[in-house]
């Protein structure tokens, strides 16, 4: 019998060694700040990234090109990525570094404790965050308020 070799040559897996350490600080800036284009969507390598980016983008061009942008349905659904990006930011900032390593970053050795950094950048999204989910329903209910007529003789540019 002749010895043959495998047609096919086992590859050493370089997988971990190849991918980089994901750092939950920059996916929660990443999802507090640009949220709603999925820029943390890209950075987690996450499926579909591409359809978050297209939507947000399609939204906010939507709400540019409008006469009157904050009248304009798609900035009130744009509310809906940017909010979904500030909360997202929470969660993957306060989730505990051996579930989100277990999660993104298999087979790799986080070098220290995350520390405060994403605990920080949580506080920083939870505030932002609050404000302006405040501002959006003030507009909200202005908006409609002022359509069915509930503020007539009301000045509200008063000094």
């Amino acid at each position: 019998m002749s010895s043959s070799k495998p047609l096919i040559t086992p590859q050493p897996d370089h997988s971990a060694s190849d991918r980089k350490f994901l750092s939950k600080v920059k996916v929660g800036l990443l999802a507090a700040l640009f949220g709603c284009v999925g820029a943390h969507w890209w950075y987690l390598r996450r499926p579909h990234a591409w359809l978050v980016s297209a939507i947000g983008l399609v939204l906010i061009v939507a709400s540019a090109l409008a006469e009157v942008w904050w009248e304009n349905p798609a900035f009130f659904l744009l509310f809906i990525p940017i909010l979904d990006g500030f909360i997202e930011a929470i969660v993957w900032c306060l989730m505990s570094d051996a579930r989100f390593d277990a999660r993104f970053n298999p087979g790799l050795v986080r070098a220290h404790p995350s520390g405060w950094g994403p605990v920080l950048v949580a506080g920083f999204t939870l505030l932002i965050g609050t404000v302006l989910l405040m501002i959006g329903i003030a507009v909200i209910v202005v908006y409609v308020w002022t359509a069915l007529g509930w503020l007539d003789g009301f000045d509200l540019n008063s000094d």
